[in-house]
């Protein structure tokens, strides 16, 4: 009996994996057969033109996007993961903190982006920016960098803490020195899930970052990204294949930031042993 459910559970497993792998390769399959034959060096090199696509702008925006907004939310919230779990003492306060946490993982970016419109557009006169379009996606991927962070230290085993303290260094170099590089590669899955997210956002970056097709030489100008690149592309002129062309450069550059992270996570690894 024990045997048959063995292998009732397994066959659900592979079912569940062979399921998954399906829907990857039919959604990756059909944006690369529609999108392929309009993803040329004019296509992804050229300014953008109503006739004839263009995006080297909204590359450029997409990655001004990622690089401000990590470099916002990843200090922000590496400390604050660091100061939950390593100093402040697991009370009330640091479950209402957690709660909130969560509850602001699961808001819908929409409500995100008309925050950003109405505080950093009109209240703080950003107007529509890169900038705006930041500030409000570092505040969309903070809690998935707390959440991360938190959980990547609590896999420091604690002898290592205790090791390190009765060498007599202090709790602030155990944590610099021992604790955060240990989590290092935990901490940069975050960052990575944070970077998806980003490059992933549409209705916030509209609401905040606007959608002006042209090439933004400061972070006060207003830009268009890809996905609202390819949202618009659909929604005014119905072209799926364009908007499956933005799709295969957006998986491009989800890949090659993800073997970027891979690369420093593995240099943190054999820095630790």
């Amino acid at each position: 009996m024990r045997k048959t459910k063995d292998n009732i559970l397994n066959a659900l497993v592979y079912l569940c994996a062979i399921f998954t792998i399906t829907v990857l390769v039919l959604i990756v399959g059909f944006i690369f057969i529609k999108g392929m034959k309009f993803t040329t060096p004019t296509f992804i090199f050229s300014d953008y033109s109503p006739e004839g696509g263009g995006i080297r702008p909204m590359i450029v925006t997409t990655i001004y996007m990622i690089a401000l907004s990590i470099l916002i939310a990843t200090p922000i919230g590496i400390l604050s993961a660091v100061y939950l779990q390593e100093y402040a003492k697991q009370g009330k306060i640091v479950k209402i903190i957690r709660f909130a946490t969560e509850s602001l993982s699961g808001i819908p970016s929409i409500v995100y982006g008309l925050f950003g419109g109405i505080f950093f557009v009109v209240a703080l006169n950003f107007t529509y920016s890169i900038l705006s379009g930041a500030l409000t996606v570092a505040i969309i991927i903070l809690p998935i960098i707390i959440r991360t962070t938190e959980e990547s230290l609590k896999t420091v085993p604690y002898s290592y803490r205790e090791a390190s303290l009765g060498l007599g260094a202090t709790k602030f170099q155990t944590l610099y020195k021992v604790i955060v590089p240990s989590a290092m590669p935990g901490v940069l899955s975050g960052v990575i899930l944070a970077m998806g997210r980003v490059i992933g956002e549409s209705a916030a970056i509209l609401l905040t970052a606007g959608t002006v097709a042209q090439m933004p030489f400061s972070l006060f100008d207003s830009a268009r990204t890809l996905t609202v690149q390819a949202y618009l592309v659909t929604k005014e002129n119905g072209d799926i294949g364009q908007a499956c062309a933005v799709g295969i450069v957006l998986i491009v550059i989800i890949l090659a930031l993800n073997y970027i992270a891979k690369f420093i996570s593995k240099k943190f690894n054999k820095a630790n042993y």
